[in-house]
């Protein structure tokens, strides 16, 4: 059932078996897999069931670097359904050199392999309906459809992994309802949780304390608590609980917020490709179930190991539309239609750009010269994105020459001097807000850098194409967006070490036996893979752990 805490009783007592806090992607994953047992679930969530400005602005904090890191409260949406309500849908698991401890990667190496995580892999693809659990171009498709570079052969890189993409599903949307119907399972709206109880010996949570913005407050007591509230929130929370711990929940040794990782996003130079118009395919490809998919050229573990660099993928990209002088209609009509694309694509596309007067003409020039293109452009995107259930995933634009910018996802290094931490002011509640603190490495540049050289190098001798980019202004092309939007990783972070991690193998957070952390702090590592899939698999990992551990 689904209930809203301003309706009950201030200084209300409730109990659970498992209290969720944080009804998103991890925490509604976890509710549904305890749907029918014998176990009574609280899901506590701080939003409605629609976006609302004052709980929205809990969300609000500071940034040391703003040129680095957009503020705390975008990106991130504090509602039923969490971001998955604003999200882009894109899926794919992590590879397997991800999770080793790589000596070149400083605070790398996960507790657990990938093959703890691959029985939870296909329920997660389904539960974000991204079609079936297949990631290769071979496994997907039968027979296997057009090459994305006709001709490329690449020792350091292959092109035959894909990326699939959700409707984008909106989780609170499409679970509400089997949330809702099940007997065991209580969702409760408006529900903020501001700190968490631990007993006398700090051993075991024995409450939470819960407010609503009018002003209600109660406690919850359970035997195993979960915090699912997303990489900043987890952090947030166990520093901000000081009753027995005074540096915080799990934060004895001042690991809590350290090691926050996002992705390195961008686009950067211009890829020509010496074949015909038809050789090369940068759209999508669309599976048997309806889903689409997308290749990307990937950075091999062997080539990673050669060269002692990070994870890397890119994929074949338009020019950069704030030019005008790539004389395309589509490109220019969305640069001028800036103001209607949402935040967090259209600092991506855009940038902070100001444009002379001359430039904003010669974009209404480019427009003006292919209306049609234009116009075929608009409809699309009003049929197949707007209007659509599932939606198209992404602006691509059939190109009139083999001239591309590469849009790349790079792993960033764990880093204990990039975190997050409590700031001077509070928020509604009484809070302490968020400062967060985001710095890279010169490790995060080399990989996109080193990553760049090597795909440059494999089209030359292979008399491919040419990819032209400038080293010397390379760091301020992958730091011109800065940390990428919602991938907030590594706050909370997984290991066996209670000096360099908050949580164990299980999720369990460090001398606190019923305490645990679902979601993206918990990864010790960022991979080159957004974190929605993962999120889902390891909450469903977790769900089983808690199951196994109530039956004994």
């Amino acid at each position: 059932m689904i209930l809203d805490a301003n309706d009950l009783p201030d200084g209300t007592s409730l109990q659970a078996d498992i209290c969720i806090i944080g009804a998103g992607a991890a925490g509604i994953a976890m509710a549904l897999r305890f749907i029918g047992d014998r176990r009574q679930v609280l899901v506590l969530e701080s939003g409605g069931l629609k976006p609302e400005r004052a709980t929205q602005d809990l969300y609000a904090g500071t940034v040391v670097d703003e040129r680095l890191h957009s503020p705390p409260d975008r990106y991130r949406q504090r509602r039923f359904g969490g971001t998955t309500t604003i999200w882009g849908g894109r899926c794919m698991p992590l590879d397997p050199i991800d999770f080793e401890a790589r000596d070149y990667l400083p605070h790398s190496g996960w507790p657990i392999g990938l093959s703890d995580l691959a029985p939870y892999y296909p329920d997660a693809n389904t539960l974000c309906e991204a079609g079936e659990f297949k990631y290769t171009v071979e496994e997907a498709f039968e027979p296997p459809p057009r090459p994305m570079i006709e001709g490329f052969s690449s020792p350091n890189f292959t092109t035959d992994s894909i990326e699939r993409f959700s409707c984008p599903t909106d989780f609170g949307a499409r679970y509400g309802g089997r949330l809702r119907e099940a007997a065991n399972v209580r969702v409760l709206l408006h529900a903020n949780v501001t700190s968490l109880q631990l007993e006398e010996s700090g051993q075991r949570v024995r409450a939470a304390r819960v407010r609503t913005l009018r002003g209600r407050g109660f406690e919850v007591s359970a035997a195993r608590f979960v915090l699912a509230t997303g990489g900043l929130e987890v952090a947030r929370l166990l520093l901000a609980s000081r009753d027995v711990q005074p540096q915080g929940i799990g934060n004895r040794h001042d690991a809590v917020g350290r090691y926050y990782m996002c992705h390195l996003a961008g686009t950067v130079g211009a890829l020509t490709i010496d074949r015909p118009l038809g050789a090369v395919w940068n759209g999508y490809d669309v599976s048997d179930e309806g889903v689409y998919c997308r290749r990307r050229i990937a950075l091999t573990a062997a080539a990673q190991r050669q060269h002692g660099i990070g994870n890397f993928i890119a994929r074949l990209h338009h020019p950069r539309i704030t030019d005008p002088a790539h004389r395309n209609a589509i490109l220019s009509l969305l640069y001028l239609a800036k103001f209607m694309i949402p935040y967090e694509y259209g600092k991506r596309l855009h940038g902070e750009e100001r444009a002379s007067f001359s430039t904003w003409l010669r974009h209404v020039g480019n427009v003006a010269a292919g209306p049609f293109d234009a116009a075929g452009f608009a409809l699309h995107m009003l049929k197949d994105r707007k209007f659509a259930q599932r939606k198209y995933p992404s602006i691509i634009i059939k190109p009139k020459a083999n001239l591309f910018s590469l849009d790349f996802h790079g792993e960033q290094q764990p880093n204990p001097s990039s975190r997050v931490s409590l700031g001077e002011t509070v928020d509604a509640l009484g809070m302490p807000r968020l400062s967060i603190d985001w710095r890279y490495t010169a490790l995060d540049v080399d990989t996109v850098g080193r990553s760049l050289a090597l795909l440059q190098s494999d089209l030359r001798r292979g008399g491919v194409g040419e990819l032209e980019f400038d080293p010397a202004s390379l760091e301020g092309e992958i730091t011109r967006y800065g940390a990428y939007g919602g991938h907030h990783l590594g706050t909370a972070r997984m290991g066996t070490d209670p000096r360099t991690s908050v949580v164990d193998g299980d999720c369990r957070v460090h001398g606190v036996g019923n305490l645990f952390v679902a979601g993206a702090a918990v990864f010790p590592t960022s991979s080159q893979a957004n974190p929605t899939l993962t999120i889902v698999a390891l909450a469903m990992r977790l769900a089983q752990t808690l199951k196994g551990e109530s039956q004994r």
